[in-house]
């Protein structure tokens, strides 16, 4: 029989400073995660381009699948509480082998995720010094952010918390308010076009929804934060399915009302620049387009900061697991923060944007394509762990009739999203994706044959 990894202990600090992060703190992990106005500011758009009137649809979809997944990490949530997030809930069921491919998984998700945003706040930056000061900026940008993101997590995790909830709070209340402007404008009524969906097709719509599921992505990450959230077995479950509802209701209106608004311009989303600004001039207040701008770009620094937070905190409970070098699996002894995985999951969020940008990728192709690779990572992970759960439950004798229904559908879907990537074959670099994708997952597999595997039977 395969060895089996001991269920951590709900009370388990790993090392970590315990029970330091309030409920509204340990929400601010996943949101910031997310970096939720990069979605009306630059997903909405490309959804749209594929799905048209359906794109509120596409995302009324996407938190449906979203929520499903939800609901079956807020169950392990209820009963586990470990920075491992995902990876500690598939190691006490899934054969290792597999477990190992959640970690591995989940920690390039998390990385690849940072460069996404770190490529957006750089793509941001120069957009904005280049209206202020007539100049395009450099990758210098990348390498800033991700410096100040590295010293603030390995300072302070509380530090971290506190200052990417106000960041999101800010930024997300400027595009809400451009949306009450749109639809005052408006009026009391219904956009015909998009409830009737007037010139979707099926295959836009799927194209749409796996774009749209991107939104989500890291919607989970509150889950890295076991060891020190106050309360972890309530306040975790709360903080995903909070942030899966409240994430996908934002996104869905602000996809009708973008819509919307270009609508009563007689523009297309899809292939407009600018488009906040251009909603901003609907609303009446051309100024919040800019504001939205910045907003923007300081979300993409909460972002950068909550990756780099909760790849560390992966990478650390790999290394005590034997899936990474030891030295990764011990915390600062003043700070209580996984101080090396910091410096390493930051150095290498960074470098691929550096590359890129030095070969004249722009910010947007950045975002695009390492968003477009961690989102192999996401679903590969919440696919896993969802057929995970049944089992699971049995072992905490909670296993009822018809339980199994939630995890089936919720890894349904997202094979469905991962089918969806696939095929058609994307066209340039993410045709590419996949293979890069699957030589990581080799390559961290090996590794768990030649060391893990040994670290695991150890236990």
């Amino acid at each position: 029989m395969e060895p089996t990894l001991p269920e951590p202990s709900p009370s388990a600090d790993y090392g970590l400073r315990s029970g330091i992060l309030s409920p509204m703190e340990t929400l601010a992990q996943s949101v910031s995660t997310m970096a939720p106005t990069t979605t009306p500011a630059a997903t909405i758009p490309l959804v749209c381009a594929l799905a048209g009137n359906g794109t509120w649809l596409a995302y009324v979809l996407a938190t449906a699948a979203i929520f499903l997944v939800g609901l079956c990490i807020a169950r392990y949530a209820r009963h586990s509480a470990s920075p491992g997030s995902l990876y500690t809930y598939a190691s006490m069921t899934l054969p290792p082998w597999l477990s190992a491919t959640v970690a591995w998984s989940l920690l390039l998700a998390y990385v690849t995720t940072g460069s996404s945003v770190i490529g957006g706040f750089y793509y941001y930056a120069n957009l904005l010094l280049r209206d202020a000061a007539g100049h395009p900026v450099s990758a210098a940008l990348a390498l800033g952010v991700t410096a100040v993101s590295i010293w603030i997590a390995y300072r302070d995790v509380k530090i971290s918390a506190r200052l990417m909830l106000w960041i999101e709070a800010a930024s997300v209340t400027v595009i809400v308010i451009v949306v009450v402007l749109v639809l005052f404008h408006y009026g009391w009524h219904v956009d015909g076009d998009q409830l009737r969906l007037h010139g979707m097709t099926g295959s836009g719509l799927r194209l749409g929804l796996v774009l749209a599921l991107f939104s989500f992505v890291g919607f989970e990450s509150a889950t890295t934060l076991g060891a020190e959230a106050r309360n972890p077995l309530k306040t975790i479950p709360r903080a995903v399915i909070q942030t899966a509802v409240l994430a996908g209701a934002f996104f869905a209106i602000c996809a009708y009302t973008e819509v919307l608004g270009f609508h009563m311009v007689s523009k297309d989303l899809g292939t407009t620049p600018d488009q906040m600004h251009v909603l901003a001039q609907v609303g009446g207040v051309p100024v919040l387009g800019l504001l939205i701008d910045m907003g923007a770009l300081v979300s993409m620094f909460a972002g950068t900061l909550a990756c780099i937070t909760a790849a560390a905190r992966v990478l650390l409970r790999m290394a005590q697991d034997g899936l990474a070098h030891a030295s990764l699996g011990a915390t600062h002894s003043r700070n209580h923060t996984p101080s090396r995985g910091v410096v390493i999951t930051g150095i290498a969020a960074v470098l691929p944007v550096a590359v890129l940008a030095y070969h004249g990728a722009s910010g947007l192709d950045v975002y695009g394509w390492l968003g477009a690779l961690a989102t192999y990572g996401f679903i590969v992970a919440y696919a896993l762990v969802c057929l995970a759960l049944p089992r699971y439950l049995r072992q905490h004798g909670v296993f009822h009739q018809g339980a199994q229904i939630v995890p089936w559908l919720a890894a349904a879907a997202m094979l469905l999203a991962l089918v969806g990537n696939l095929y058609p074959v994307p066209e340039g670099p993410y045709g590419k994706l996949p293979y890069i994708f699957l030589a990581y997952l080799i390559g961290g597999l090996g590794w768990f044959l030649i060391r893990g595997r040994r670290g695991l039977a150890a236990r």
